[in-house]
């Protein structure tokens, strides 16, 4: 009689921790940027032009579009002048940022439509021609 009481008792104890487990926060859940919003792959074909900073491209697409352009893996500054079809990453910035960062485009005349993490690039023309 004994055992049985204390098999149940060892039974209950452990079906509550497994219950107390299972609604205790996560410490492991990676918590989300909310400076950036996610990424995704973009293929884009313009004029590639220098930045206003080292290391800083600009491409105007040919829907208009003014995209801000970095690599560390893709050399732009032999194609500055060119068309080119360029790949990479977009990073938008949140609300708060574009905001921001308008403000200042705005006041040098250009409009930054997102940045492209460069990864690769194809030659389209040595010209830049509409």
């Amino acid at each position: 009689m004994k055992k049985l009481a204390l098999g149940s008792l060892a039974f209950v104890l452990l079906m509550s921790l497994i219950a107390l487990g299972q609604n205790a926060p996560k410490k492991d859940t990676p918590k989300q940027d909310n400076n950036k919003s996610a990424s995704h792959a973009e293929t884009v074909t313009g004029c590639l032009q220098k930045g206003d900073e080292a290391g800083e491209f600009s491409l105007t697409s040919e829907d208009g579009k003014t995209w801000g352009l970095r690599s560390s893996s893709v050399k732009l500054d032999p194609h500055v002048g060119h068309k080119v079809t360029v790949r990479g990453l977009v990073t938008r910035e949140s609300k708060a940022e574009e905001k921001k960062e308008g403000q200042l485009e705005n006041a040098s005349g250009k409009e930054e439509y997102g940045e492209l993490r460069v990864t690769s690039l194809k030659m389209v023309s040595p010209t830049c021609s509409k």
